[in-house]
């Protein structure tokens, strides 16, 4: 597996080899946000899940640290999330991007994620430190249209289950040990012009935001796009 490698302040590193990835799906804490988020999917296609959250392995050689990922054709586009980092024996927070294939989403959401790479920051802050205002932590991200960066996402944790709960919910094959990546979930996208919410980009950027504190967690990544071929 790819190490990973954070900053997690006053010059120390955190290092990471990661064995099991979790991308934790329809977690709104909200239920008409939920349905909101639901039928926004559905309207491209996308099949309503079985159950709410809902846990979905994927192979964590699909992390990614790196300013640019590839992707086949060009029909994918990414969410920004809250994500915990499971090392050292205790719980890490860092921002990262469930990037999907659109168009395999419309059929199969499990084959989707495991389509794409997941870019992840390469910096991160110790969860028991800030879980107890958690609920303000900000999140945004922004994708590039037409040549401008445009507002994708906006909004805080509050939106979101709290963390605590996602990993309570975690299924019994998952052990919460070392080496744990837990993707928590997103909310909808922001409207364009045409009243499109999810939608293809090829270039995103994401921010984890503490206000109390200052502090910033970003990470912007670009899509190489491969050709289709038959």
């Amino acid at each position: 597996m790819t190490p990973l490698h954070f900053d997690i302040g006053q010059g120390r590193t955190l290092d990471l080899t990661p064995d099991r990835l979790v991308i934790a799906g329809w977690t709104g804490r909200d239920a008409a946000a939920i349905h909101h988020h639901i039928e926004e999917l559905a309207a491209i296609g996308v099949p309503r899940p079985s159950t709410v959250p809902l846990y979905y392995r994927v192979a964590c050689t699909q992390l990614s640290q790196q300013p640019v990922v590839e992707v086949l054709g060009e029909a994918s586009s990414g969410e920004v999330e809250p994500v915990l980092v499971r090392a050292q024996g205790r719980w890490w927070l860092t921002v990262g991007s469930d990037h999907t294939d659109r168009a395999v989403e419309a059929y199969a959401v499990d084959v989707s994620k495991q389509l794409c790479p997941k870019p992840l920051a390469d910096q991160a802050w110790a969860w028991d430190e800030l879980a107890d205002r958690a609920d303000a932590l900000q999140l945004h991200s922004e994708i590039e249209e037409g040549g401008r960066w445009v507002r994708y996402q906006q909004g805080t944790l509050a939106q979101i289950r709290p963390l605590a709960s996602l990993v309570a919910g975690l299924p019994a094959d998952v052990p919460v040990a070392d080496g744990l990546v837990l993707f928590c979930g997103t909310f909808g996208a922001l409207p364009d012009a045409q009243g499109r919410g999810v939608r293809p980009a090829a270039r995103m950027r994401l921010q984890l935001t503490d206000a109390a504190s200052g502090r910033h967690i970003t990470h912007a990544y670009e899509c190489r796009t491969l050709p289709r071929v038959a």
